[in-house]
């Protein structure tokens, strides 16, 4: 996620500096580069520093993005005049992510709360120059598939849809001409942008899809610049300040920092990390997923952190982290392969809405695909543990049989009502007298497992292809799309 926002950051900059080049954006190339190496400068150099003075681990990229976005919003340099915005820019940037924190999570969007910042102090700010007509294209391309991929679809529709009734609202009190102010919201403003990049920043936005989306509409109602408390009238980067707040006002504000207290293989390529915790437990709801970060040596393009999903219960002590390998790994797997008794790792910004229905006569199908367990062994753990029945079949494909992970918990399964069904894909590695199904899972398995089908709700877990296959299979046997679930495993590759 982070390495894909980072190379479409360069993409639009790249994109601006041939249209400075060309004459059709108002400023000129060397003026793009000086400005955007400038703050590339002061950001490594004070995210660096505080990095050390907090003793806080440190992700390059995320400097390099909080900077890339700095300079497709502030000014480019001109004159003398522009360098106070260009140094402090950057520097309270990277400031508020250590400063305006608590418990090392930061409350602000970095890049929002120093625009805010310069504003008020300098009486100088951001000119969002990246929304202009000519790069709207870019922008809108490039922001659809960062959303795409982070999944913030409803958030941001969310917003679009309460910034566009706010403004309309506005224009037909003025007796202004809508569509005039339509086209200037779409071409010639800082919207798109916003709504894409900004908006969308990970470790201030709610936890789950309602908050997620009261946040989005709650922004987009502040988004409009007819907005003002007495003489001070609401900015884009206001508006996410104070949405960044309600935030983290309903947020989880636990980080956990972890060691490794055992490993446990599955197969050759997927390995149960068993952690523990100074704090003891805490609290989340089974299914759930945190970002955790790794500081290690030589990070490659992919960065030292990671979206997980929890795959210990909130009954347990120690947190469990279920991951498969690749041939091909990033270097934050090799270093957590590598993880030893010494090293720590640190687990953050809980969140996901991929958790059992809480009413608990609602019939439930679990369909799992190697990795795409840990969410389902979470729920399972969590209701053996706390003695609770509920009507689940779970599907669980791997293509052999010592793919299988979780089999201790698999076992005591139906202590909580869970049906359990096995099936391995390859057909050359199935052991003597295999009590459980071959094959891919298809229409006739589910049929067979769950007869009432059509009654039940469907959660799906696993690598992207797989969830979309079966997505669409349920989708041909006549299930409704409202009745299924996927979860959400950003960066699972």
């Amino acid at each position: 996620m982070y390495r894909l926002v980072l190379y479409e950051l360069i993409g639009i900059l790249v994109i601006a500096l041939i249209f400075g080049f060309l004459g059709i954006l108002p400023y000129s190339p060397g003026s793009i580069l000086f400005s955007t190496a400038f703050i590339l400068f002061l950001s490594l150099i004070t995210n660096g520093i505080f990095s050390k003075v907090f003793d806080a681990p440190t992700n390059v990229e995320s400097a390099y993005i909080t900077a890339l976005i700095l300079a497709l919003i502030v000014p480019p340099f001109r004159s003398t005049n522009d360098l106070l915005i260009l140094f402090w820019a950057p520097v309270l940037a990277m400031a508020s992510k250590y400063i305006l924190a608590i418990n090392r999570k930061h409350i602000f969007n970095p890049v929002a709360i120093a625009v805010v910042l310069t504003a008020l102090w300098l009486n100088d700010s951001a000119n969002w120059w990246v929304g202009t007509p000519v790069m709207m294209p870019f922008v809108v391309i490039f922001g659809l598939s960062i959303v795409r991929k982070i999944r913030r679809e409803d958030m941001v529709l969310t917003f679009f849809f309460v910034a566009f009734i706010t403004e309309t609202f506005f224009t037909l009190y003025h007796g202004a001409n809508i569509l005039t102010t339509f086209k200037t919201l779409l071409l010639s403003s800082s919207l798109l942008f916003f709504a894409f990049i900004m908006l969308t920043e990970p470790f201030t936005t709610p936890p789950t899809k309602d908050l997620r989306m009261f946040y989005g509409g709650l922004v987009g109602f502040l988004f409009s610049p007819h907005i003002h408390l007495g003489t001070l009238f609401s900015t884009p980067e206001l508006a996410l300040v104070t949405g960044n707040i309600f935030s983290y006002l309903v947020s989880p504000k636990q980080k956990l920092f972890l060691r490794i207290k055992e490993k446990i293989s599955y197969g050759q390529d997927i390995i149960d990390f068993v952690f523990t915790t100074a704090t003891g437990r805490f609290t989340f709801l089974p299914g759930q997923y945190m970002e955790w970060t790794m500081p290690h040596e030589d990070p490659d393009s992919r960065g030292n952190r990671r979206y997980f999903t929890i795959a210990s219960s909130p009954t347990e002590e120690n947190i469990h982290l279920g991951i498969k390998f690749y041939p091909q790994g990033s270097s934050f797997k090799k270093a957590l392969l590598n993880l030893d008794a010494k090293s720590q790792i640190v687990a953050g910004n809980l969140a996901g809405d991929f958790t059992l229905p809480s009413d608990p006569k609602v019939k439930l199908v679990f369909m799992a695909g190697g990795i795409g367990i840990t969410p389902f062994r979470s729920m399972i753990k969590y209701l053996i543990d706390t003695h609770q029945m509920r009507s689940i079949v779970l599907l669980y494909a791997n293509k052999n049989y010592s793919e299988i992970a979780y089999t201790d918990v698999l076992q005591e399964a139906k202590k909580a009502g869970v049906k359990t069904v096995l099936t391995l894909t390859d057909e050359q590695t199935i052991p003597k007298n295999w009590p459980g199904k071959v094959g891919r899972v298809t229409p006739e398995m589910i049929k067979e497992a769950a007869p009432d089908f059509k009654e039940c709700n469907f959660y799906l877990s696993g690598p992207h292809p797989m969830v979309r296959g079966y997505e669409e299979m349920l989708l041909r046997m006549g299930v409704s799309s409202k009745h299924i679930k996927k979860d959400f495993f950003p960066g699972y590759i």
